[in-house]
């Protein structure tokens, strides 16, 4: 599933559970140079972390990447807000977005594109009821068995 050069850092493995992703948008980061190197150690977590707009801006809050290991005083606070690097139409539209009400902005996934650049892909969900999760769970589970009866049949 990752494309041609790319890299993936962390993913987001509850936000397809969790939410119906609409719309994807592709935004980078504003990093310290220790921050950096420390996803390259591949060490970052995004699991429970929520994108807001403010002011025009955009952030990434509860986003926590592990303090570079050679960093020493100069490794930044892990689990800082960062600003994200989106278009100001697209921070406009969004915004008029996420006014709706049961609508989030989820980081989905974080990965270092072809030109060796940090970004991460957020989603525009709507919130799953239970009822919406059941329904997938069961969905996920027939299709596994008829992978697995198919399987079974061309042995």
């Amino acid at each position: 599933m990752a494309r041609e050069g790319r890299k993936t850092i962390a993913k987001n493995r509850t936000a397809h559970h969790e939410y119906f992703i609409d719309e994807t948008y592709e935004a980078g980061l504003v990093l310290s140079g220790t921050e950096v190197r420390s996803l390259r150690e591949r060490a970052c977590q995004i699991t429970d972390t929520f994108c807001l707009v403010r002011n025009g801006e955009a952030w990434i809050v509860g986003m926590h990447i592990h303090p570079y290991s050679h960093g020493g005083v100069w490794n930044p606070d892990p689990d800082r807000r960062r600003k994200l690097l989106l278009h100001k139409r697209e921070i406009q539209h969004l915004d008029v977005k996420l006014r709706q009400r049961g609508v989030a902005l989820v980081p989905l996934e974080l990965y270092f594109d072809e030109n060796n650049r940090v970004k991460l892909r957020v989603g525009l969900g709507r919130g799953k009821k239970l009822y919406d999760k059941r329904a997938d769970m069961a969905k996920r589970e027939v299709q596994r068995d008829i992978e697995r009866a198919l399987k079974d049949r061309y042995r």
